[in-house]
């Protein structure tokens, strides 16, 4: 996992390709875009703007990708992400892999990451987290997941 805020992105110390795909998704001005999934870049890039309203960590499930790097962007409100390292998934539900997503229910050593405005997180593939969580507030957000294939990081050899 990484994190960061857009307002310091060339500081953030991110690979070409995960700063580029942030980049390219802020260029689309993801803010102004209604919910929807938009393509940047053909299966290689894309993302997800989503509205949603937070809910208690125990009343969600985690989720992993093994296609996909997740660059979840906070576009308005607060959240917390509860996440765990490759491997840290546990209770395993079935794999989706038309839509690259397996969800679980437990995190072994779950860790938590609060986000406001303008921060993002980024999750490997194999990481599992939980994002849209709040311990007390079920409160509205805005938000963009930019999905990047991990080909753009791992090229098969």
């Amino acid at each position: 996992m990484i994190t960061g805020h857009i307002d310091h992105l060339a500081q953030a110390g991110l690979a070409q390709p995960l700063y580029d795909a942030i980049v390219q998704a802020l260029a689309h001005n993801p803010a102004q875009k209604a919910p929807d999934s938009y393509t940047l870049d053909g299966e290689r890039l894309f993302m997800n703007v989503m509205t949603l309203t937070t809910q208690p960590p125990d009343e969600k499930k985690a989720e992993l990708h093994r296609a996909y790097i997740d660059i979840q962007l906070l576009l308005e409100g607060q959240e917390t992400i509860h996440y765990g390292v490759a491997e840290s998934a546990r209770e395993l539900e079935e794999w989706h892999p038309e839509q690259d997503y397996q969800l679980c229910r437990a995190i072994h050593n779950p860790q938590t990451l609060h986000l406001e405005a303008g921060m993002f997180a980024i999750f490997m593939p194999g990481e599992p987290h939980k994002p849209g969580c709040h311990d007390t507030l079920r409160s509205p957000l805005k938000k963009v997941v930019i999905k990047l294939h991990r080909e753009a990081l791992f090229p098969v050899c």
